[in-house]
């Protein structure tokens, strides 16, 4: 699901004061930057160097260009020599793309013995910067800072992860989710305000009946039902009961059916999320395990008994996360150890969490689901692999929606799992259990989540920034006073930056 063509784009400004020889050379010099930064390998899409701008209605052309280009995801900005901010005003109030200013000069070590006035006048980067900086400050725009030389590579994996939230940005800018079913009934936190997200994220959250994608699965081609089963038995451990000769064999057909099925329809409706609900499976005879376990696999969104929103922070978060080491899955707290030792969380869903957070080979299991009032459904199961995650979470409060994330440990199982039928993961939440746990239902935090092992927490906070939208942030440096006291803090200012 890469877009190749995705570029952020790096304007450099300045002023026609200085002359065309020295403009030629910060010309030279920005796109030196520009080629570190490309060469560090940290950004997931290439920096694009644009000319120097000088004067208001170039900054305004490049800030409009920029805004109204679709490959374009976000802008880099550095004032090379000192660019008039005035200039900026027209620019910056017309830009729609994530923004970060990058504080920077062309030279890492300052030459002691040569330094001249010609030096001073072309690197003004300290000068300029901030002259740019307050007109960010005066606009309060949204905006990441990133101070550093350009070869430093803690700059270029700050701005690596900007430049993963604008991924994310563009990828939410453009989602189509499409509900199978609605949300499950009587259930508070998995509903909120469609349009209100478009509005806000831009993702197109629409309904789809289930018969539609019930002739998807039983019309699905034998010869590719037979494919995909090859496949699956070249990929996973299959249970003797649902290989070939099993007595269990169709139902690992019918689960290839509803996998080719689903994806069928959602290919051809340009769908990248999607939700399913036991509760609303028409002719359906397995809720689907197998086919959406796969799914979020290949990067799709997904969202249990109708959560849309957990489909959507799905997807976003894949996006973000693509081609880093880890995986994102959709996940729940379903329940907990409190002692002796550590209390833990056993994190897992009925059927849908996805492999890409094992290190193992999952194992392909029929068991009953005891709930829903269907055939006994196919899935993956496995276990979580051990490290540093983070669960994320999206609740609409009415007047905004809320993202709550909690730093976390994912750890090996204390002991084993031989009867537990489904794909889990057990983790240990920051700073505690207490306060991790108290701080989230003080939060209003949702019971589904997104696991991340391969996205940063710093990647959520710049998508919070870019996307104007709450974080509540729970890790080592929580207290609960102070959580408390954010909260009602978060609520005043998001209230007074909607205006009345």
């Amino acid at each position: 699901m890469t877009n190749e063509s995705q570029k952020v784009w790096f304007l450099t400004g300045s002023q026609e004061l200085y002359g065309p020889d020295v403009l030629t050379q910060v010309a030279a010099q920005s796109q030196v930057v520009v080629r570190l930064l490309n060469a560090s390998g940290d950004t997931p899409i290439d920096i694009l160097w644009k000319p120097v701008l000088t004067g208001a209605d170039a900054i305004r052309r490049a800030c409009l260009d920029a805004t109204a280009d679709d490959s374009c995801i976000g802008v880099i900005a550095w004032m090379h020599t000192f660019s008039p901010a005035k200039a900026w005003i027209g620019g910056l109030t017309s830009l729609a793309k994530p923004l970060l200013h990058l504080h920077t000069q062309a030279s890492l070590e300052l030459p002691w013995s040569t330094i001249d006035m010609d030096y001073m006048n072309l690197n003004q980067a300290a000068h300029g910067d901030r002259e740019f900086a307050f007109m960010e400050t005066r606009l309060r725009m949204n905006r990441v800072t990133v101070s550093g030389h350009a070869s430093n590579p803690a700059v270029t994996a700050r701005i690596g992860t900007w430049a993963r939230a604008c991924v994310g940005w563009a990828e939410a800018r453009s989602l189509k989710v499409a509900r199978f079913g609605d949300n499950m009934r009587d259930v508070a936190v998995t509903e909120g305000d469609k349009v209100e997200a478009q509005i806000r994220l831009g993702v197109s959250v629409n309904g789809f009946g289930l018969t539609d994608l019930v002739h998807e699965v039983d019309t699905a081609d034998a010869s590719s039902v037979d494919e995909l089963i090859a496949l699956y038995e070249e990929q996973y451990d299959v249970a003797p009961e649902l290989r070939r000769q099993g007595d269990r064999h169709d139902s690992l057909r019918y689960a290839a059916s509803i996998e080719l099925g689903l994806r069928s329809l959602l290919t051809r409706g340009g769908f990248r999320a999607f939700t399913t609900n036991f509760e609303d499976l028409a002719g359906l005879r397995q809720l689907p395990g197998l086919a959406v376990q796969r799914l979020m696999a290949d990067g799709y969104g997904f969202g249990g008994e109708g959560d849309w929103k957990s489909a959507v922070l799905l997807r976003i978060i894949k996006a973000m996360g693509e081609g880093l080491p880890g995986g994102t899955s959709f996940m729940e707290d379903y329940t907990y150890h409190l002692g002796p030792g550590t209390p833990q969380v056993l994190g897992a869903h009925m059927l849908e969490v996805c492999p890409s957070i094992t290190s193992d080979v999952p194992r392909l299991e029929i068991h009953p689901l005891s709930i829903g009032g269907r055939e006994d459904p196919v899935r993956m199961v496995f276990t979580a692999a051990p490290g540093p995650a983070v669960v994320i979470g999206m609740s609409d409060l009415g007047d905004r929606f809320r993202l709550v994330a909690n730093a976390i440990d994912v750890v090996v199982p204390p002991e084993q799992l031989p009867r537990l039928p489904v794909a889990h993961a057990v983790w240990e939440p920051r700073p505690d259990f207490v306060v991790a746990t108290e701080g989230w239902l003080y939060a209003g935090g949702p019971h589904h989540t997104v696991l991340t092992t391969a996205v940063p927490v710093q990647a959520l906070r710049d998508f919070a920034e870019i996307a104007d939208i709450e974080l509540v942030l729970i890790d080592e440096e929580t207290r609960l006073d102070q959580l408390r006291d954010r909260l009602r803090w978060d609520a005043a200012y998001f209230r007074l930056r909607q205006g009345l």
